[in-house]
This record gives structure tokens, C-alpha cells and sequence, in this order.
């Protein structure tokens, strides 16, 4: 027998070619894989392969949908109504991010990790920029270096697999972000609004339970009659998490710019911001008389 070793994870190899973890993978015996033996660094609590050859993991694929759907949502409000570039920029990322998510647990390769991993960063560099830069004084500082931060950590990221670095690296740029939300939260006192922020504090505990109890409980949870698929519930949490998180934002920029902004429910159900800019002035020389005109 062989021992060969893709990043974190040891696979063996029998005599007739067989290809099994030594460490005792998620592996489904019943179904060959179409992209060959795991390279991530690491599996999640969820057998591999169980209903297509070309998904690993079935329920942590499937759950990046909603995250999907909840951002196209959001970019098509942030477009139809205007709003400042740098939303449906947010939401873009959050759509990039999902669909990078669907590549990585679907294949359980190293690049495919990446595609995971690095639109993670990205992300939080954005809400970063958004929470921010109202208080920046300098417009172009703070994009140009979160920029070559950003880039800085694709390459470096590319090179060094980075795994718990990463996962500390993460952690701290979400902790950033929290004061801040916290702070919006305080001075909000739209009730409506406040609720969005409860939201995205509500899911993102809930969520991280999720990924706690998949990632550390998972020799206990393979014993259960039902697996809860821990990360799949952390995909879709995320997904709530970040559209309260953009809807949230949205409404804050929407009352700094004087844009009177009100949370309604399509159906009565997903919460949106719609906004009503106030009408600009101009005028308009014809001869010796200035003429008002209202857009």
C-alpha cells in the first residue's frame, strides 16, 4: 500500500488502485469521484459523493442557493433605486462569494478552496470600506490600500496555504466590523431598521454554532441517526446574515444622504429599503433671467 499525502488530508492507495483516506474521510464507497482525491484542506461533517459523482458535498453545495438569491435581490434593489455603486458592489460580492463556495465544497480542491476563501476577505474588506468611510477623510486613502490589501492576500494566499492563519485572519476583520454595526445600531431609531440589526447579530450566532458544532463535534454527529449538516445551516444563516447586514447598511447610508428611507416587506415577508430622493434644483440662464427647474 501507498500513502499519499494531499495537503492536510493522507490518502492511501491498495493494489488494485483504490484510493481511501488514512484518516478516515467522508468518503462514499458507493459512488466514484469525478474530480479525484481531496486536495482542500480540510472536509466538512457531510459523506462525500453521496448523490452524484460530481458533488461532494451534496447539502453544503445546495446551501449557498438562498445566499444567491437573497444578493440578486438586494443588487436589483440597490440598481432600480439608485443607490451608491459600492451596494451593488457588495452585493455582487456576496453572490461571488456563494457561487465560490458551491465550486469549493462541490470539488474539494485546492484552487477551488481559493475560490472560497479569498471572495471571503474580499467581502469583509467591502463592509469595512462601507462602515467606514462616512467618517474618512481622506476619499481615496482607505479603497486605494484596502485595494492592495485585498491583492496583497489573493497572492500571498495563492502561495502560502494558509488554514488557521486564515481562519484567525477572517475573525478579526468580522470583529472590525462589529463595533461598528453596533454603533449604527444605537443611533438608528427607526424600529424597523433596528430590527434588520437584531437580524444579522441573530444569524450570525446562530451561524457560527452551526459551524462550531460541524467542525468540532463531528465524531459525535456521525453517530446520530440525522446529520444536521451543521455547515450547510452556517451557508444559509450567512446568506440571511448578509443581506440583513446590506439591507441594514442601506438604510443607514440612505438617512445620512438625506434620502428619507423606509424598511417595507416584498410580500410582507423580505425586508427592503425603499427611498425617496429629494428632487434637485437647478438653474437655467436664458438671457438676464434665471429660470428654477425641478428634476
Amino acid at each position: 500500500m501507498e500513502a499519499v499525502k494531499y495537503g492536510e488530508i493522507e490518502f492511501v492507495e491498495d493494489g488494485g488502485g483504490e484510493v481511501t483516506s488514512a484518516a478516515g474521510s467522508n468518503r462514499n464507497d458507493g459512488i466514484s469521484s469525478f474530480w479525484g482525491p481531496v486536495t482542500s484542506s480540510h472536509e466538512w461533517c457531510e459523506k462525500n459523493y453521496v448523490y452524484s459523482s460530481y458533488v461532494a458535498e451534496f447539502y453544503n453545495t445546495i446551501s449557498n442557493v438562498p445566499c444567491i438569491l437573497l444578493a440578486l435581490v438586494g443588487l436589483l434593489s440597490s440598481l432600480l433605486q439608485r443607490f451608491e455603486k459600492r451596494f451593488s458592489v457588495l452585493h455582487l460580492s456576496n453572490m461571488a462569494l456563494a457561487i465560490g463556495s458551491i465550486m469549493y465544497h462541490a470539488t474539494l480542491q485546492h484552487v477551488q478552496q481559493q475560490s472560497d476563501e479569498t471572495p471571503m476577505v474580499w467581502e469583509m474588506l467591502l463592509y469595512i470600506y462601507i462602515l467606514y468611510s462616512p467618517d474618512w477623510h481622506y476619499r481615496s486613502t482607505m479603497p486605494t490600500f484596502l485595494f492592495l490589501y485585498g491583492v496583497s492576500f489573493a497572492v500571498l494566499h495563492s502561495v502560502i496555504r494558509f488554514d488557521i492563519g486564515f481562519k484567525v485572519h477572517y475573525v478579526i476583520l468580522c470583529l472590525l466590523c462589529i463595533p461598528r454595526m453596533y454603533k449604527y445600531y444605537i443611533q438608528t431609531q427607526d424600529m424597523s431598521a433596528k430590527r434588520l440589526a437584531k437580524l444579522y447579530f441573530a444569524t450570525l450566532f446562530l451561524g457560527s454554532l452551526c459551524w462550531l458544532g460541524d467542525r468540532f463535534c463531528c465524531s459525535q454527529i456521525s453517530g446520530w441517526p440525522i446529520n444536521p449538516q451543521g455547515h450547510a445551516l452556517w451557508h444559509v444563516f450567512m446568506g440571511f446574515n448578509s443581506y440583513f447586514a446590506n439591507t441594514f447598511l442601506m438604510f443607514c447610508r440612505a438617512q445620512q444622504r438625506e434620502w428619507s428611507p423606509q424598511v417595507v416587506y416584498f410580500m410582507g415577508i423580505l425586508p427592503y429599503v425603499r427611498i425617496e430622493k429629494p428632487k434637485i434644483r437647478r438653474f437655467q440662464h436664458y438671457g438676464n433671467v434665471y429660470h428654477q427647474c425641478w428634476l
